[in-house]
């Protein structure tokens, strides 16, 4: 997959077909589009072009929306290269690209930069300034502009629109075995390993404190996770905290990983954490032997549900 910082500095010898979206999460429903658009252009000797957007359209039009996504941008390409497609255009949305015209963007983007013999998209797919624009208008441009048009059917529309909310929103409650369902693929937070308050390893659970810098990156409900990691090439698993570690006087949320078996100096580390399964709420106890008796049955649940599912 070649890489494009937008659409001005796209490259290709041959025409393409293209679909355009969000595609947070690239989830089951993402890919089966994604999936038609590859085997149309190997179908007609065509290029296969994925035109996304970042920032997220939400947060230019709609600053206050606070919206939160399931994936950074750099894990949204990542999980594009895995689809076989040819081209990935991250196009950057801003108040001036907004203002393009439907014509505009489709001559100049679509047609001109992308050179698009086909676009693969949704019925209801709207686009061009105040998004005036529809499926109709497109086929019209089609016409005008010599590319053939290929609508997503409302079914399939309503499953990946109604997939990402689903997934945010299982995130949110804490559902992370049902929000990698609907993902094909586990959920994951990636960020660097930082110095904690030394908690942790004062109990017997030494943790990586885990700091995540795109502030618009979805965090799950507080509580306590099964997760996983690649570390120096190894699958390492472990128990994750989210939350604010009230028992012992925590004030701001962290994300906490104790790894198992793991005898390894993390500070610094770039590292990606895939969340599992979730075990229970964060809670403040009464002491802190309490929460250690807590930490050890999480850590006997961790080590069954690993046993079960990952031997």
């Amino acid at each position: 997959m070649k890489e494009y910082k937008g659409a001005n500095s796209f490259l290709s010898e041959r025409q393409t077909v293209v679909t355009i979206g969000t595609f947070d999460g690239v989830h089951v429903g993402h890919r089966k589009i994604i999936e038609r658009l590859v085997n149309s252009a190997h179908a007609n000797n065509l290029d296969s072009v994925v035109l996304t957007f970042f920032p997220h359209p939400r947060m230019v039009l709609q600053k206050e929306s606070g919206i939160q996504l399931i994936n950074t941008i750099e894990e949204r390409k990542r999980l594009l290269e895995e689809t076989g497609i040819d081209h990935l255009v991250v196009h950057p949305f801003t108040q001036q690209f907004s203002r393009l015209t439907a014509v505009e963007f489709v001559r100049d983007i679509l047609v001109n930069k992308l050179k698009a013999k086909k676009i693969i998209i949704g019925y209801d797919h709207r686009f061009g300034r105040n998004r005036t624009a529809d499926i109709n208008d497109l086929r019209q441009f089609g016409i005008e502009f010599g590319f053939e048009v290929e609508e997503i059917t409302q079914q399939d529309v309503e499953q990946v629109a109604v997939s990402s909310t689903k997934i945010r929103n299982a995130l949110l409650e804490g559902r992370v075995e049902r929000a990698n369902l609907y993902l094909q693929h586990p959920f994951t937070l990636n960020g660097t390993i930082v110095k904690g308050r030394g908690i942790g390893k004062d109990l017997g659970f030494p943790t990586a404190n885990l700091e995540v810098e795109e502030d618009y990156k979805l965090i799950p409900k507080n509580g306590v996770y099964v997760v996983s990691a690649n570390i120096d090439g190894d699958r390492v698993f472990g128990m994750m905290n989210i939350g604010t570690n009230p028992t012992v006087g925590g004030k701001e949320k962290t994300i906490e990983a104790n790894f198992f078996e793991l005898d390894k100096d993390l500070y610094g580390k770039e590292l990606e954490i895939e969340m599992l399964v979730r075990i229970r709420d964060e809670k403040k106890f009464d002491s802190v032997d309490d929460l250690k008796i807590a930490m050890k049955q999480d850590r006997a649940f961790s080590k069954q549900y690993i046993k079960d599912n990952y031997a």
